[in-house]
């Protein structure tokens, strides 16, 4: 069974500066370009009326497009450092954008992540790297940062349980534009209506 997750993709500039921090760890599995992604909610794995819900209920988003920064790295796991990763800079759309997607899982009966959301894109996993070694690693990159992109949708996707994860499959994408596309049908629907009157 795949496990699902909610996340944002990558766009193939980012990726590609984010590529540029592979190598120079002993230890590491590094990711795949095509797989960097950012998860906003993890769900797991779950029956198919369950991913139906959840996918019914994200239909409802309603949120606008935003402009997204990536800068800094850091790793998870202090003493025995287990991934290396990419930050996002501090962004209200994005954490507004989780904080939506978290309640609708919580809603439908998907436990709450006990991790406080911290959005980041995972470069590598660590097998056997020494703390030193990380943050020598890290020292020398830590001034990384890509050009802004724009965030224009958000997808649900799934991975099979496999070394390093990955391959991730998006299963759906809903666009964000939001207040804008609520207007754009408002003013079709009104358009609409007063043909039907004249």
């Amino acid at each position: 069974m795949p496990r699902l997750f909610t996340a944002l993709e990558i766009p193939r500039d980012a990726a590609l500066s984010l590529s540029l921090l592979r190598g120079g760890l002993p230890g590491a599995r590094w990711v795949d370009v095509e797989n960097y992604h950012i998860t906003l909610r993890f769900i797991g794995d779950v029956g198919g009326h369950v991913a139906d819900d959840i996918a019914n209920e994200l239909d409802r988003v309603r949120r606008p497009s935003f402009t997204l920064a990536l800068s800094g790295v850091g790793a998870f796991g202090q003493k025995k450092p287990h991934a290396v990763w990419a930050g996002v800079a501090a962004s209200p759309d994005l954490s507004a954008l989780q904080g939506e997607i978290d309640r609708i899982c919580q809603r439908i009966g998907i436990s709450a992540d006990p991790r406080k959301f911290m959005p980041h894109v995972t470069l590598a996993r660590l097998r056997n790297s020494s703390p030193i070694e990380v943050a020598t690693y890290l020292s020398a990159r830590g001034n990384f940062a890509a050009t802004p992109f724009r965030v224009g949708r958000f997808v649900l996707m799934s991975s099979r349980d496999s070394v390093g994860g990955g391959p991730y499959v998006v299963e759906e994408a809903w666009p964000l534009s939001g207040n804008d596309m609520r207007s754009a049908s408002r003013l079709a629907s009104l358009s609409d209506a007063s043909r039907i009157v004249r």
